[in-house]
């Protein structure tokens, strides 16, 4: 009589393991985990519209009364010139774009913290979190980019929104740097905050803080030109600046300042400015891949 013994099946269909290489990237689990992935994009969406009393309409009030703020106080009090730009149109568009970067950074730099009861029961790539939070806050941006664009259309009847050119093509990149730098430094403070908690606490005065020195009311070249150079430094080499001084040239062609050419705008900066996206998001991946590890023991 023969027996046919069951041979034994070695194949595993994922491993965890408690040490990896330092530059593991983990982009082929993040991709087999997808579908979830996605689950927490609509979860994250459908939490835009069940938490608040007016919905998404609190998405519409933040730009706009931010706008009329700048515009009476650095357009009016402050007399900063945006030449045949109106200027609240000016200010709408340099916080439409800053808002996006903003939201990522803030809502991805609290991850462990946040979630540390899921993550202590259930295995999934960590990194699925603040990626979630960044695709879904897409559509807050394009709530946001729909307004701009209906004060666009209206200003441009009046001849107060500059002039359209072909580089309003590429404004889904500065898109994707804007989201990518939100995400990498978001990861790298989340990593941060679970050794020291303080750091939750000055995000949201970081974020105000920097987002005066990245452009978002102002053109550079008025940097350049009234303050001393140690001091515009800080300015002009801001990736966040030359990213929102590029986004704000691609839809106004510059007609905002007294020489279009003093915008510094360039193909070169755009592809520059991507590079460096993308090193902060890989810095930050790293990071944050290193403190998943043993981040259970410290939160």
């Amino acid at each position: 009589m023969n027996v046919n013994k069951p041979q034994k099946n070695n194949t595993w269909l994922l491993e965890i393991s408690p040490k990896s290489s330092l530059f593991d990237f983990k982009f082929k689990e993040i991709w087999r985990y997808r579908d979830l992935l996605m689950l927490f994009v609509r979860r994250d969406v459908v939490t835009l519209y069940k938490q608040t009393v007016l919905g998404p309409l609190w998405y519409l009030i933040q730009p706009l009364m931010t706008s009329i703020i700048f515009t009476l106080v650095f357009n009016g009090i402050a007399d900063i010139k945006t030449g045949t730009v109106n200027a609240f149109l000016f200010n709408l568009a340099g916080i439409t774009i800053w808002n996006y970067f903003a939201e990522c950074l803030k809502a991805t730099s609290d991850t462990f913290k946040k979630n540390e009861n899921i993550f202590g029961k259930v295995y999934f790539p960590r990194a699925i979190m603040p990626l979630s939070i960044t695709i879904s806050n897409l559509l807050k941006f394009s709530i946001q980019a729909c307004i701009f664009v209906i004060f666009y259309i209206y200003f441009s009847f009046n001849g107060e929104a500059g002039t359209l050119s072909w580089y309003v093509l590429l404004i889904p990149i500065v898109v994707i740097i804007m989201g990518v730098l939100g995400l990498g430094l978001g990861m790298i403070i989340s990593s941060m905050v679970t050794k020291y908690r303080d750091l939750s606490f000055l995000v949201q005065f970081g974020v105000q803080l920097l987002m005066y020195i990245s452009a978002v009311m102002y053109p550079i070249v008025i940097v350049k030109d009234k303050l001393p150079s140690y001091v515009s430094w800080l300015v002009a080499y801001n990736p966040l600046a030359n990213v929102i001084e590029s986004f704000r040239y691609m839809v106004f062609t510059g007609d905002y300042l007294k020489n279009p050419a003093d915008a510094g705008f360039s193909l070169l900066t755009i592809a520059i400015m991507f590079v460096v996206a993308f090193i902060v998001f890989l810095i930050g991946l790293v990071i944050f891949n290193k403190t998943e590890r043993n981040f259970i023991d410290t939160v």
